[in-house]
């Protein structure tokens, strides 16, 4: 196993990001690697789960531009939407949880089946873990193939930094980034609220980052 120091020491920035700024990692290799290897699928249908700022939407955008197909949102799925996805054959369904119409999602189900075709479904847990009312539904969901965008790792996590402090264009000493990482939440969402903290911490100050403003951010 590689000291995180190691990691940084060989991280190539460029040579990780595939397809439009995405950077790819243990922590996300499976689900990435499945939508390039479409049409070959398993299954028709299949199901990215992670947390907000994980990562899924730039997954699914990947998909359509290289693919093509239709994005619906599952909260706003309805039955004129199911008329549409008849000339599609890829179907991207986001954001799917227990807010949505579940008689429409299993009709998109069985449209799915039917015609042989694709549905590409974004959550924050795995489809197999939300708890549908209906049976019907929650009986298809279990044909689904899995594929959990994991915790960040380190050199994950030290991307996810670099890219955040680059859409800040803040230049960061790397002996901070190794700070930062050893004491912030290995979570996709606490990352990027930490970035916009002591950017703001900054601001206030009129300082450039250092580590007092790491600490006072951590301490809030």
């Amino acid at each position: 196993m590689k000291t995180l120091n190691q990691l940084l020491l060989e991280f190539d920035y460029k040579q990780n990001f595939k397809d439009d700024d995405f950077y790819v990692s243990q922590s996300n290799y499976y689900p990435f690697q499945l939508i390039n290897k479409w049409p070959n699928w398993e299954k028709n249908f299949v199901n990215i789960s992670g947390e907000k700022h994980s990562g899924k939407t730039h997954l699914t955008n990947i998909f359509l531009k290289k693919f093509n197909g239709i994005r619906l949102e599952a909260n706003a799925l309805n039955n004129e939407n199911l008329k549409i996805i008849k000339t599609h054959e890829n179907i991207v369904l986001e954001d799917l949880d227990l807010n949505i119409n579940e008689k429409i999602i299993y009709t998109l189900f069985n449209i799915i089946d039917q015609d042989n075709k694709f549905l590409l479904i974004t959550s924050n847990k795995p489809i197999s873990e939300i708890n549908f009312k209906l049976d019907d539904l929650r009986s298809r969901t279990k044909n689904c193939l899995l594929a959990k965008i994991e915790n960040p790792d380190d050199d994950l996590m030290f991307a996810l930094i670099l890219k955040n402090l680059s859409d800040r264009q803040i230049t960061l000493d790397k002996k901070l980034i190794v700070f930062i990482i050893k004491r912030v939440e290995r979570s996709y969402g606490k990352i990027f609220q930490f970035i916009y903290k002591i950017d703001k911490i900054s601001l206030k100050k009129k300082k450039s980052i250092d580590f007092k403003i790491i600490n006072e951010a951590l301490e809030e």
